[in-house]
């Protein structure tokens, strides 16, 4: 793969990924993941590679996963049979990994690279949907949950070059993400959306429409529910790492639905392709 070629630029996603059994039944989310890869494609050409910034891919410093070949991580447990069966065996990017350790290390960022693989669940399960084939090269970049928002958002501008040469950055986690109300006595999928949820990603629109980044970075004091959407942060923070990489623009929402009452499946852009890409979606 040619990492420095000339391609149109992509804009950043972050993608709220949801339960693992969104990769049997994504409802709502998943007609969206559906639509959204063939829009990219007709908007921008095919990625030539996914770099991915997953919730469930978390370590003390920046590590790039830079195996020739993943294959799908079932990171979860308790869920039918079924789940289990589903695969995602996707190619590598060894050369990327090269290139994106260049840009961390010139931005004064720690990074690793090592030979290994696999693709968690915040990964594949929007990529299944996304880009079925599994035949774009992936790096998932592995990232410290204790980087405040605008480290990693720091971390994003380092890696804002990638989107003209057809990388296309994907963060991935939940706009509300509260595991105790999900495990306890989980309700109906389509349940009444909860008072807190709505009004944090209200919250969240608001303020990304308009690139308030002071008071995105400083959300826990300032968004409404904050500490009740994430008890801890690390779904909701891979939200930075794509607002960076899209030079901080105005986010533009692709989505907007709710899961079990509470957790969010918000999809965001960013970048000044990110108005394309909706037009793509006949979002305007």
């Amino acid at each position: 793969m040619d990492t420095t070629a000339t391609s149109p630029a992509l804009p950043a996603l972050y993608l709220s990924h949801g339960s693992p059994m969104t990769a049997l039944d994504a409802g709502d989310a998943g007609t969206f993941w559906r639509q959204l890869g063939p829009a990219i494609t007709r908007a921008f050409g095919r990625p030539q590679a996914v770099l991915a910034v997953s919730a469930h891919s978390l370590t003390r410093e920046p590590v790039l996963l830079a195996a020739p070949r993943h294959e799908a991580v079932y990171d979860f447990s308790g869920f039918p049979d079924a789940l289990y069966q589903l695969r995602y065996d996707a190619p590598g990017a060894p050369a990327l990994a090269e290139r994106v350790a260049a840009l961390l290390r010139a931005a004064d960022l720690p990074v690793h690279v090592v030979a290994e693989g696999g693709l968690d669940h915040g990964i594949w399960t929007p990529l299944r949907s996304m880009f079925p084939e599994a035949d774009i090269p992936v790096l998932p970049l592995a990232w410290p949950p204790m980087w405040a928002p605008d480290r990693l958002y720091a971390l994003g501008r380092a890696l804002a070059p990638l989107a003209a040469e057809g990388v296309l950055i994907m963060g991935s986690g939940a706009i509300t993400h509260n595991l105790r109300l999900f495990m306890s006595g989980r309700g109906p999928v389509d349940a009444p959306e909860h008072t807190e949820s709505a009004a944090f990603r209200g919250w969240v629109n608001e303020h990304a429409a308009v690139a308030d980044w002071p008071a995105l970075f400083d959300y826990r004091a300032r968004a409404p529910h904050a500490a009740h959407m994430h008890p801890t942060d690390e779904h909701w923070r891979p939200f930075y790492v794509a607002a960076g990489a899209g030079g901080g623009t105005p986010g533009v929402r692709l989505h907007a639905s709710v899961t079990y009452g509470h957790l969010g499946m918000d999809a965001y852009a960013f970048g000044p392709q990110a108005a394309q890409l909706a037009g793509a979606l006949g979002k305007h």
